[in-house]
């Protein structure tokens, strides 16, 4: 039933699609971001469903969808760029046949944020985007929300609808993205013209956003927590009364930690004590070893460079208090583990070139939605403004959470770059409409007789 449940919506999708060419951008936001064939049992396994999406959505623009109003930005060039580079690493990868599996998935990644941006020519499209974004990625986060009351959750307990700890459905991955959305959800609830503002919609979001909160305390995942400091610290230049804030951020942590799951205490406390934990202290090393390994191939070894690393590292065991106080190290011995930071595996991965180009990509978006922010404060296009600093902090939240989980060519970025470049584009064209004037030549006053 779960097979032709799926089968259903997608042959619904599909038929839409052949009327509205943009609904096939939007399946593929939801095939990407939810992955039915892991969630179905037989019939879409083995189908490549995000593949023909893909393929529908831009067969159908060129096609069917106008173009009169279409611009192609400077960070979709980069991307292509980017695109180019990862497939000629890719073939001289040390290993061929593993990074021949991670570029299946990258390069339609890259080359649908590359694409993307062409489509988005109205502020209908660029709203639905998101909104599919937001619902795609909810389905997700409301079950793990759910589980998270019922159970508590805990690190590597909290099941999100599949046994598969991959994309979305890994504990990290899905904190950060998590996260990152809330400020997107917080401009539908402001600015949504789709589901205007109103009660129902305010109490739909406002859930939303604390089955968002609630996914770093299922999933006990450090890097959600830094994620909502961040917010918190964000969320600083859009409020009015800072201090009221402020004191209201306070109280709501005081009778929060109270109702926090033990399991998620003291893995948190862990922060604190990195030398402590196996997980942190196996981060730095492979980072130590990205570093070294780079200084002599500056290149990168491609896509799953890190199968390689060989690493040793210290770990220290406190015990007791005072007088009884022991502190016990150990030396241990790994390999093969990954990078568990966006930086470091785009640098092991591409080099010092590849990361030059990913980082100027991203500090770019960065950049112009901060320009595009200030610019459109007030006025009909106050909105716009609005989204550019949600798209902004979304961003920002994603790339700390990138910090320490490798998550550089996952899809969820690409997303939120494309929708910058679309709304970029978009506020460029209709500038450029509101300055132009016609010139014409005012007819001399007839004289009277």
């Amino acid at each position: 039933m779960r097979d032709l449940a799926f089968i259903g919506f997608l042959v619904t999708l599909f038929g839409l699609g052949f009327r509205r060419p943009f609904i096939f951008v939007l399946a593929y936001v939801y095939i990407d971001i939810v992955s039915p064939q892991r969630i179905t049992y037989y019939l879409l396994n083995s189908v490549p469903i995000s593949a023909i999406a893909a393929g529908l959505a831009m067969l159908s623009w060129l096609v069917a969808d106008g173009k009169n109003d279409t611009r192609f930005a400077p960070r979709q060039a980069l991307i292509l760029l980017l695109l180019l580079y990862c497939g000629i690493t890719t073939r001289t990868a040390d290993f061929p046949i593993e990074a021949a599996g991670k570029w299946e998935w990258v390069w339609k990644n890259l080359a649908f944020a590359a694409f993307l941006p062409l489509t988005l020519r109205t502020k209908l499209r660029i709203e639905a985007l998101l909104l599919f974004i937001v619902l795609s990625a909810s389905s997700i986060i409301i079950v793990g929300g759910i589980k998270t009351l019922a159970s508590g959750g805990g690190y590597g307990e909290l099941n999100l609808m599949v046994a598969n700890n991959s994309g979305l459905y890994e504990s990290s991955i899905i904190s950060a993205v998590a996260i990152s959305l809330i400020p997107v959800i917080l401009w539908f609830a402001r600015h949504g013209t789709i589901y205007p503002p109103s009660r129902l919609v305010w109490l739909f979001c406002g859930a939303l956003v604390f089955a968002c909160l609630l996914i770093p305390v299922g999933t006990s995942a450090r890097t959600g927590l830094l994620c909502i400091a961040l917010l918190a610290a964000l969320m600083l230049r859009e409020v009015k009364r800072r201090m009221l804030y402020l004191a209201a951020l306070g109280l709501a942590g005081m009778v929060a930690i109270p109702f926090l799951p033990s399991a998620f205490s003291e893995r948190m406390g862990t922060i604190k004590t990195y030398q402590a934990d196996e997980s942190a202290s196996t981060r730095i090393a492979v980072w130590k070893w990205t570093w070294d390994y780079v200084k002599d191939h500056p290149f990168g070894g491609g896509f799953d460079a890190y199968l390689q690393n060989r690493i040793r590292y210290d770990t220290v065991q406190v015990a007791g208090e005072g007088a009884n106080r022991t502190v016990q190290r150990s030396l241990t011995v790994d390999k093969s583990r990954a990078y568990h930071s966006s930086y470091f595996e785009v640098l092991g991965e591409q080099g010092y070139f590849g990361l030059a180009i990913w980082l100027l990509i991203n500090a770019i978006g960065v950049v112009r939605m901060e320009v595009l922010r200030r610019r459109y404060r007030e006025g009909e296009f106050a909105w716009a403004g609005s989204l550019a600093g949600a798209l902004q902090h979304a961003h920002l939240i994603y790339l700390l959470g990138g910090a320490f989980v490798g998550i550089a060519f996952q899809s969820f970025l690409y997303m939120v770059i494309g929708a910058q470049i679309g709304l970029d584009t978009y506020l460029s064209r209709r500038r450029s409409e509101t300055a132009w004037r016609p010139m014409r030549r005012e007819r001399p006053a007839l004289a009277k007789n």
